[in-house]
């Protein structure tokens, strides 16, 4: 699944004449096909913009807990924006938790903040 979510990433971001910049990367908006192959869904926030560019927005969008600091900080969009997002899924896989827990748990602690 992770390689799955690599390889769309690097398609979306290098492989079109426009970079397209997804903004809501996260566990549930990834979904396996019939074949167990990755499919990267929900493009409601997704923007497209030049290779070379940030992505300047008016609000901060996405899902709390995937979103890169320094996107909530400038509201500035960036393939590596994305590229946090992804790494925030990669550690859900590793320790086999959510992120962050939208309600916190007695004793729980969430994996990103």
């Amino acid at each position: 699944m992770a390689l799955g979510l690599a390889s769309a990433l690097l398609y979306l971001q290098e492989k079109l004449e426009k970079c397209v910049i997804h903004r809501d990367i996260k566990s549930s908006n990834i979904m396996l096909d019939s074949n167990f192959n990755t499919k990267l869904g929900d493009f409601g926030l997704a923007r497209l913009m030049d290779h070379e560019k940030e992505l300047e927005t008016t609000i901060v969008a996405g899902t709390r807990g995937y979103l890169a600091s320094e996107y909530m900080d400038t509201g500035k969009a960036r393939k590596e924006s994305d590229i946090f997002s992804f790494g925030v899924v990669l550690l859900e896989i590793a320790c086999g938790k959510i992120a962050i827990h939208h309600q916190e748990l007695k004793g729980e602690v969430s994996l990103v903040e």
